[in-house]
């Protein structure tokens, strides 16, 4: 409809009004944090970009900023482009945050701490009392957050999802960044947004502003169409819960041992009962002498970790989910 009606020319370089009016609105309406749509919002060309766009910002040559492992395969480069030194600082056993092995890697030099929540891979999630060490951690410190929040609408079992724009201490100094991809189910179309106090938003559009410069006006203006009716991202979780529930059942009559599923559509398991290969090996092995795509656990790490863990993915029609669970059932 948009194309139609002749919207195919650039769009302001923070994105569509309408947009980022009804980002701003549905930020306030679940985390009670109100960002003021025109200086506080920019639409970006998919998460990604968004989380490179906050990293140019804000670090220097010789800043050094925490990451968690296993973490998302953007997330050093990044950092390394931008000059920094990725420090990393491993989950426990049980995919939760220690946050005083964070609080220790903090230096002089220490710039940023990026978190994910719900957390890719592993599929679990921040909640209330992380949310309150990581704040005191960076007020202490005086340090940014960089919040990938790219699944807040896919979290379970009646969990609230802990935006870092709940809270205040972390809001003043975070780039809070969402995907309208992962939620609406169009990665395809590379769109997102970044949610920050306007000082932080205004250094967050000069490097935006020579990367990508604006995203595409169709996608943009359909979007804020669609956002109009909050059924769609309101019912996703039980839309998501619905297929895990299934997905986790079916797995449950298998050789493979599930790990806690509290967000995103991923499932770890752990098939050490199967296979002795490695986490590559047995990965391509899945997929190509099974048919059934898997990660390895390792990618996520800097330095390769073998546990014989692999990730599947539940953001499937049932009929494939079924046949999948046809085939694993068979190891």
């Amino acid at each position: 409809a948009a194309m139609r009606s002749g919207l195919k020319q650039y769009p302001p370089m923070a994105g569509v009004p309408a947009l980022r009016q009804v980002v701003a609105d549905k930020i306030a309406a679940i985390y009670q944090a109100r960002y003021d749509w025109n200086t506080e919002i920019t639409i970006t060309a998919g998460a990604t970009q968004a989380i490179f766009t906050a990293v140019l910002a804000i670090v220097r040559p010789g800043d050094e900023v925490i990451v968690i492992e296993p973490v998302y395969d953007s997330y050093v480069p990044n950092v390394e482009l931008a000059g920094g030194k990725a420090v990393t600082v491993p989950m426990t056993a049980g995919f939760r945050v220690p946050w005083a092995a964070v609080r220790a890697a903090v230096t002089p030099r220490t710039r940023a701490i990026m978190v994910n929540s719900p957390h890719n891979p592993s599929g679990t999630i921040l909640r209330d009392a992380d949310m309150r060490e990581l704040e005191s951690i960076v007020v202490a410190h005086d340090l940014f957050v960089i919040s990938d929040e790219v699944y807040e609408h896919m979290v379970y079992d009646g969990e609230p999802h802990q935006s870092a724009s709940r809270y205040p201490g972390l809001a003043s100094r975070a780039f809070v960044v969402s995907s309208f991809g992962k939620t609406f189910h169009v990665t395809g179309w590379k769109v997102g947004y970044c949610a920050a106090p306007a000082p932080l938003m205004a250094e967050f559009r000069k490097v935006h502003q020579f990367n990508v410069f604006t995203v595409n006006t169709p996608a943009q203006h359909g979007l804020a169409a669609y956002m109009n009716d909050p059924a769609p991202w309101r019912d996703l979780p039980a839309f998501y819960q619905r297929k895990r529930d299934l997905f986790r059942a079916g797995l449950a009559g298998t050789r493979f041992r599930l790990l806690p599923a509290e967000g995103t559509y991923f499932q770890l398991v752990d098939y050490s009962a199967i296979s002795d290969l490695g986490e590559f090996d047995f990965a391509k092995w899945l997929t190509t002498e099974i048919g059934v795509a898997a990660i390895p656990l390792s990618a996520f790490y800097e330095q390769p970790v073998e546990n014989r863990v692999v990730r599947f993915c539940f953001a499937k029609t049932d009929e494939t989910l079924k046949l999948a669970l046809e085939r694993l059932a068979r190891l």
